[in-house]
C-alpha cells in the first residue's frame, strides 16, 4: 500500500466567523492510499482550537509511513486499532487515514461504503447551510444568496436575539443555533424561550465544553433541545453527555475517523441521544465520507463544499439540503 499526502488551502466564499475565531482560508490535508490499482481518499482540516496544523499532521503520518504501507488485507476496524496506537495524540491525522482506508477497502470490495455497512438510504436527513457571524445585513445577504430549507446560525454576540428576529423575517426555514461555547447558563435558558418562538429547532453547545454543572441545569430547564459539540469529542464522551445533553454532534476529525464515529453513533442511540454528524469546512472528500453515515443520523451538518469558493474534488452533490451520492464505489470521491 502506498501513502500519498497532499496539502490544500481551501478558499472560502465569505469570511467565516464563529464566537471564537474568524478565517478566509481553511488549510486541509488529503490522504490517498493506493493498493491493487485502487485509491481511497481521506481528509482532515487544520484547527487552532485543537492545536492542529497541516505540518503536524503530515509529520505524524510520515513518522509511521512504514507501518501504514505494510498493511495488506486488514479490515477497517483492525487498521484503525493498529494506527490508533501511533496516532492517539493526533486524531485529526488518524481521521484522514481511517477515512482513506475505509474508502479504499470498499472500492476493493466493489461496494459503496453504505452498502458495505448494510445501511439503507431511503430516509436520509438533509443538511443545514451555515450562516457565520457577521453584521445583520451581511447575514441576511448570505441567507438570501442561497435559499435553503434549514439554516445553522452561528451566534455568540451581544445582538443574538436581534439577529435571529431579523433573519426570521426573511425566511420560513428551520433554524438551528450554534453558540460555540459563547453563552452562560441563565443566558441560554432565557434565550431558548425566545428562540423557540422564532422557530428554532435546537441549540448546539451554548456553554463552555467543561461546564458540566451548567450543562445539567440547561438540560433540565431549556425549552429547546441541547446538542453537544465541543463537549463530545471522543468515544468516552458519549456516556458523559447522557442527561447533560439531548443529543451529540460527532465530528470525524475530532474522534479519529469513520470507524470510531460509527461506534459513537450506536452508543448514543443506546442512551436515547439524538445523533448528528458535523463538518469542519472540509472539501467534498470529507463530506462524501460523512454522507455514508446519513442513514444512522437524526441531523447532519455537511455543508462544507457549499462554503468554498472552489472545491478540490468531485463527490456527493447537495441540492436544497438533499444528498445525491457519487456513482463510484467507496465514497465515490475523485480529486480534480
Amino acid at each position: 500500500m502506498e501513502l500519498i499526502i497532499r496539502a490544500y488551502d481551501l478558499k472560502l466564499k465569505h469570511t467565516f466567523t464563529i464566537s471564537r475565531e474568524s478565517f478566509d482560508i481553511q488549510p486541509s490535508m488529503i490522504v490517498e492510499l493506493k493498493a491493487d490499482g485502487f485509491s481511497g481518499f481521506g481528509e482532515a482540516t487544520s484547527n487552532p482550537y485543537y492545536n492542529i496544523t497541516i505540518p503536524k499532521m503530515t509529520a505524524d503520518l510520515e513518522t509511521i509511513r512504514p507501518q501504514i504501507e505494510s498493511i495488506t488485507n486488514d479490515t477497517p476496524g483492525e487498521f484503525w486499532s493498529k494506527m490508533h496506537v501511533f496516532l492517539k495524540d493526533d486524531l485529526f491525522a488518524l481521521c484522514a487515514l481511517d477515512m482513506a482506508y475505509n474508502d479504499l477497502y470498499a472500492r476493493k470490495k466493489g461496494k459503496k461504503l453504505y452498502d458495505l455497512w448494510n445501511y439503507t438510504t431511503e430516509n436520509n436527513p438533509i443538511t443545514n447551510y451555515t450562516i457565520g457571524i457577521d453584521s445583520i445585513e451581511k447575514m441576511i445577504t448570505k441567507m438570501e444568496e442561497l435559499p435553503w430549507p434549514i439554516y445553522k446560525i452561528k451566534l455568540g454576540t451581544k445582538e443574538d436575539l436581534a439577529i435571529v428576529k431579523e433573519l426570521r423575517k426573511r425566511s420560513n426555514a428551520i433554524f438551528r443555533i450554534d453558540a460555540n461555547c459563547g453563552w452562560g447558563v441563565n443566558e441560554t435558558i432565557k434565550n431558548a424561550i425566545e428562540l423557540k418562538k422564532l422557530g428554532v429547532e435546537f441549540l448546539e453547545q451554548p456553554l463552555k465544553a467543561d461546564n458540566w454543572e451548567g450543562h445539567t441545569k440547561v438540560y433540565k430547564e431549556s425549552v429547546l433541545p441541547i446538542i453537544a459539540d465541543e463537549s463530545c469529542i471522543i468515544e468516552t464522551d458519549v456516556a458523559k453527555c447522557y442527561q447533560h445533553f439531548h443529543g451529540v454532534n460527532i465530528k470525524l476529525v475530532k474522534c479519529g475517523g469513520l470507524t470510531p464515529a460509527r461506534r459513537m453513533i450506536q452508543e448514543a442511540k443506546t442512551f436515547g441521544l439524538k445523533t448528528m454528524v458535523g463538518c469542519m469546512t472540509e472539501s467534498s472528500v470529507g463530506i462524501s465520507a460523512i454522507a455514508h453515515l446519513l442513514p444512522q443520523l437524526d441531523y447532519v451538518d455537511m455543508d462544507g463544499p457549499l462554503l468554498l469558493a472552489e472545491d478540490i474534488a468531485n463527490g456527493v452533490q447537495i441540492t436544497q439540503g438533499k444528498i445525491t451520492y457519487a456513482t463510484g464505489h467507496g465514497t465515490g470521491v475523485v480529486l480534480k
